[in-house]
């Protein structure tokens, strides 16, 4: 008799160790917290090709608005150029539209992935042209951002287009200051 109470002693021991050892054990390594650690891969794969397309689609459409601004930055210079001409200066309706050319570049710049200089005010002696050649000058800065971003994709950054987009607000503080 006191060798089968030893034996059940024993079981039991061995059970409440096991029982102990495998609660002391964590098989599910991930955190307990959600959006941390492997949580993301625990998304079915339908749902994850899904929200890559959407990431996908919502670059090209934002690159898409990009292009979209270059052309309506590049038919406001024109503009601009045109009624200078015609008139020798700038009219405050032509002023309202230096300040809308000046935002919308501003935002092509921080879409190519450059960042500004806008401490950098500029006085009347850092473009040493006359309004006629600012103009003129603004313009080809203009025509040359849209053809460099033309030339990008989405994929790219193109110094060149970041360069012109620094210029181009540079040209146009001047002419907002000039007049």
């Amino acid at each position: 008799m006191l060798v089968s109470i030893a034996k059940v002693s024993l079981l039991a021991l061995i059970f409440g160790f096991g029982a102990v050892f495998s609660c002391a054990q964590n098989a599910d390594n991930r955190t307990p917290m959600p959006g941390r650690g492997e949580a993301e891969d625990d998304r079915p794969k339908s749902f994850r090709e899904t929200l890559e397309k959407l990431r996908i689609e919502r670059e090209k459409k934002e690159f898409d608005q990009m292009i979209e601004r270059g052309g309506e930055v590049l038919k406001i210079s024109e503009d601009l150029e045109k009624a200078y001409v015609k008139n020798g200066r700038l009219t405050e309706r032509e002023m309202s539209k230096l300040a809308t050319v000046e935002n919308l570049v501003k935002k092509i710049r921080g879409e190519l992935g450059g960042d500004g200089d806008d401490d950098d005010k500029p006085n009347l002696t850092d473009v040493p042209l006359p309004s006629e050649q600012a103009v003129k000058s603004f313009r080809s800065t203009i025509i040359k951002l849209f053809d460099e971003l033309k030339k990008t994709s989405r994929f790219s950054i193109s110094a060149a287009a970041i360069q012109s987009s620094n210029a181009a607000i540079k040209i146009v503080r001047f002419l907002r200051l000039k007049n």
